[in-house]
């Protein structure tokens, strides 16, 4: 499988200061983007500690016999496993780090990976930053957000779109890392198709943009996936830029 991407991000319109991050582990394929909360810039701290510890605990489990810090769950593939693992040993850095130093105290971050592996694509998330597959003409988000709004939609399946919009706590995240010290983290797969492009994004983007612009833009840029990105972020500012803006594209080939 070949891959492309490309990524960005921004500090928005109404921030001072950036508290996401993303992270491109080239030889897992692994990609990551994590949106940070907490007083006293602690966000991007933990955004960053969710990242790297991801990404070191990928680096330290090359060998299958590698001991993790997680019993493996037995309805999980080997895949699923270690990216879940991973994920939970990043919630533990940050809830320790949160409680053992005064300043960090509060602090976490939601996080959203993609994994491809062979001829699947795999999707783990904490929080409400998303994963989507563009296929062709069609957008589809692979996660579910972690919020009041959803979990409200759950109990109301026919909430209509205006009382969405007028949700009145519709930002509220139910679930993040770092907030406690276990964390449930869901995670999805999907096979591959050629050509195939997958968005990762934190709720900067999601929240300013709405899906189908999305595709208009990523389609609009006729493969170009630095232009995508960029104009995917321009658009988000100039609706309002509201929040820090981080989106990573990626696009699957058949080897020839």
């Amino acid at each position: 499988m070949k891959i492309r991407y490309a990524a960005k991000t921004d500090v928005g319109m109404k921030r001072t200061h950036n508290e996401d991050y993303f992270s491109l582990i080239e030889d897992e394929q692994l990609f990551i983007v994590a949106d940070g909360m907490g007083g006293h810039a602690m966000g991007e701290v933990a955004s960053k500690m969710a990242a790297d510890t991801l990404g070191e605990f990928y680096a330290r489990t090359k060998d299958e016999d590698a001991t993790w810090p997680y019993k493996m769950d037995r309805q999980l593939s080997y895949v699923e496993n270690r990216l879940v693992c991973g994920i939970k040993l990043a919630n533990w850095k940050i809830y320790e780090a949160a409680t053992k130093d005064p300043r960090c105290k509060g602090m976490g971050t939601t996080l959203v990976a993609t994994l491809v592996n062979g001829e699947k694509v795999y999707f783990a998330h904490v929080g409400d930053s998303r994963g989507y597959r563009i296929r062709g003409d069609q957008i589809k988000q692979m996660t579910r957000d972690h919020s009041l709004l959803e979990d409200y939609k759950e109990a109301k399946p026919d909430m209509s779109e205006d009382e969405q919009r007028n949700f009145p706590h519709k930002n509220v995240i139910t679930r993040a890392l770092g907030m406690r010290d276990t964390v449930q983290v869901d995670i999805k797969h999907d096979s591959i198709e050629d050509g195939d492009t997958f968005l990762l994004c934190c709720d900067g983007l999601s929240g300013m943009i709405e899906d189908k612009k999305m595709i208009e833009i990523v389609r609009g840029a006729e493969g170009d996936l630095e232009k995508a990105v960029a104009t995917l972020v321009d658009q988000a500012n100039r609706n309002g830029g509201v929040d820090n803006i981080t989106v990573i594209l990626l696009t699957c080939n058949a080897k020839s």
